[in-house]
C-alpha cells in the first residue's frame, strides 16, 4: 500500500456534518467574508484608515515632498497651473472619499495628468468640522505620485479645495528629456 494506506473514507453522515459546519454557521460565513473584504481593501486601497490629526476648518493645508522645487511650489500654491482633472468629495462618507481619491489620484497618474483639484469642504458648521477636509490633509502624502498639495485659491474653492501637483509620467518625463535636450543643442 502505499502512503495513503492507513486512510478512510469518511461515511457520508460525517461528510455532511464537515462540509456544515464551515458553510451554515452564518458568524463564520460572516467573519471569513470580512476578513477577505478587509483585505482586498487594503490590496486595493492602501490609504490608512487610522486616526487623522483634525484641521481647522479656516486653516490652508500644505505639503511638499523633498525635491520639489520652490518656484513649482509657488505656482501650484498661487493656482498658476491649469487644473486638469476635478474630484468633488462633497456627500461622500470618509471611507467612500477614502477610495475615491485613491482611485482618482491612480486615473491621473494614468491619464497623465500633472495638476488636479480636490473639493472637500471645510465642513463648517457641523459636528465634526472639516472632516474630509483633515483626510485629505492626511491622505495625501501617502502616495508616492504626489508631490505637493495646497488650499486653493478663491476661484477655485478657497480654504475647501486643494490643488494637487502629482508626479509627471515616465513617457511625460521622457518627451521633457528630449524636449530639452532639443533646446541645448546649437
Amino acid at each position: 500500500m502505499g502512503a495513503l494506506g492507513d486512510v478512510k473514507p469518511l461515511a457520508p453522515k460525517q461528510r455532511e456534518s464537515a462540509l456544515k459546519k464551515d458553510t451554515t454557521d452564518p458568524l463564520n460565513q460572516r467573519a471569513r467574508r470580512e476578513a477577505a473584504t478587509a483585505q482586498t481593501y487594503r490590496e486595493l486601497n492602501p490609504l490608512g484608515g487610522e486616526f487623522v490629526e483634525p484641521v481647522d476648518p479656516n486653516d490652508p493645508i500644505e505639503f511638499k515632498r523633498d525635491g520639489v522645487q520652490n518656484g513649482v511650489y509657488r505656482n501650484l500654491r498661487l493656482g498658476k497651473y491649469s487644473v486638469e482633472a476635478r474630484l468633488d468629495l462633497h456627500h461622500h462618507t470618509v471611507d467612500m472619499a477614502r477610495s475615491a481619491l485613491y482611485q482618482f489620484v491612480r486615473d491621473c497618474i494614468e491619464a497623465d495628468v500633472r495638476c488636479a483639484l480636490v473639493t472637500h469642504g471645510k465642513g463648517e458648521g457641523r459636528k465634526t468640522p472639516a472632516m474630509l477636509k483633515s483626510c485629505v490633509n492626511a491622505w495625501l502624502p501617502q502616495l508616492a505620485e504626489v508631490l505637493a498639495f495646497h488650499s486653493a485659491q478663491k476661484q477655485h474653492g478657497g480654504l475647501g479645495a486643494t490643488y494637487v501637483l502629482l508626479r509627471k509620467s515616465e513617457g511625460k518625463r521622457q518627451q521633457n528629456l528630449e524636449q530639452h535636450q532639443r533646446r541645448s543643442k546649437p
